[in-house]
């Protein structure tokens, strides 16, 4: 009989390594950003285009993305609190750092769409995704609903992305220098260390 340990198939979290609904929420998340990523720099090289267009057509469109990161931020702080045998971060100041930097991270996946969801509401204008009618037309734009979103929208997308890349270079640094398995604990291997960094 094959360990689900072993193979990486198991759902829950352990001390070795995460399991497969962190990983999926993860990458899928990492997924996300980087399409948004890749939309917002299409957008600044290109404007309003036929290029633009073209690339959008190969992901969902920058309020979809939104409204799912929003969706997938709260299912992973739900699943982080119930879930919590995940393997132990790095002690000192780099799992201190390290923790701050993921608050911060979905703080901002919360923060940045919900103000633009809050600004598509105060707009009057009213939004549909999928069809479906998520948001009401008023045709009454509401000042003090646009103002956050209008004001800090980009601003903290791109800090945001800047924690990102933070974060990425973080995990190579773990995997290159460090070699302790944290890259490889979110790939669903298990730890040559047995969980400690």
């Amino acid at each position: 009989m094959s360990d689900p340990y072993r193979t990486g198939r198991q759902w829950m979290d352990a001390p070795e390594r995460y399991g497969l609904v962190t990983r999926i929420l993860h990458w899928g998340m990492a997924y996300l950003l980087l399409w948004q990523l890749i939309m917002a720099l299409s957008w600044k090289a290109f404007s309003p285009s036929a290029t633009v267009e073209n690339i959008a057509r190969f992901g969902p469109d920058h309020g979809t993305v939104g409204l799912l990161t929003i969706a997938l931020v709260v299912v992973r702080a739900v699943w982080g609190f119930t879930n919590r045998r995940r393997p132990p971060r790095s002690a000192g100041w780099m799992g201190t750092a390290a923790h701050a930097a993921h608050l911060m991270l979905y703080a901002l996946m919360f923060i940045i769409p919900a103000i633009a969801l809050l600004r598509v509401y105060g707009s009057g204008e009213g939004w549909s995704p999928w069809g479906l009618p998520l948001i009401p037309e008023t045709g009454t734009e509401v000042g003090w609903m646009t103002l956050p979103a209008n004001a800090l929208h980009a601003l903290l997308a791109w800090v945001l992305c800047g924690i990102m890349a933070v974060h990425i270079l973080a995990a190579f640094y773990h995997r290159f220098v460090l070699r302790d398995g944290t890259l490889g604990r979110m790939a669903g291997l298990k730890s040559s260390r047995g969980g400690k960094e």
